[in-house]
């Protein structure tokens, strides 16, 4: 693998890791406001990813003398938002495993208590509770916590990626 994809991908990961830890330090002072939390989470993994543009800029200007195509440029930019999702996954997994070990029980709490407040019916609730209590036992699974915390970033990491290919490729 490449020094600067290597290079990039940690930083993109590090950012994301750093801003993950940041937020759990936050959650912990306030420990029921989940409120904005994917706002902030997902606004996190935004900035982390600018690092797959510049990774693929670095690439094409550093590695492959001001040329790259559309397919070389989405590979790396690719393998750049893996490492940072794996890195992602990695801190996540510290993180609830230490600073956070009750965030799911308080997760679906409020996601429950929004619901109530929503003014929802006695059978949607019901529905809802049976759902996340179903979906909290899964997540005691580390393999399959993992996975759906895998699955955060793709859906920003994949467009910059994509973006960044077309946007960077030169002939």
């Amino acid at each position: 693998m490449n020094k600067t994809i290597l290079n990039y991908g940690l930083v993109s990961g590090g950012v994301a890791a750093l801003l993950m830890l940041i937020m759990a330090l936050y959650m912990q002072r306030s420990p029921d406001n989940f409120e904005h939390g994917e706002i902030f989470g997902y606004s996190g993994i935004m900035l982390s990813m600018v690092f797959v543009f510049l990774g693929v800029r670095a690439y094409r200007d550093q590695v492959s003398d001001g040329v790259i195509s559309f397919g070389k440029a989405f590979q790396v930019g690719l393998i750049i938002m893996l490492i940072s999702c794996v890195i992602y996954v990695i801190a996540w997994m510290i993180i609830s495993n230490t600073l956070m070990t009750d965030f799911m029980e308080k997760y679906v709490a409020f996601v429950l208590k929004q619901l109530e407040e929503s003014g929802a019916s006695a059978e949607a609730i019901s529905a809802k509770t049976a759902e996340m209590e179903h979906f909290s036992e899964l997540y005691k699974n580390p393999l399959i916590a993992a996975g759906l915390t895998f699955l955060e970033p793709l859906p920003i990491g994949l467009p910059v990626t994509l973006i960044s290919a077309a946007v960077l490729r030169r002939s």
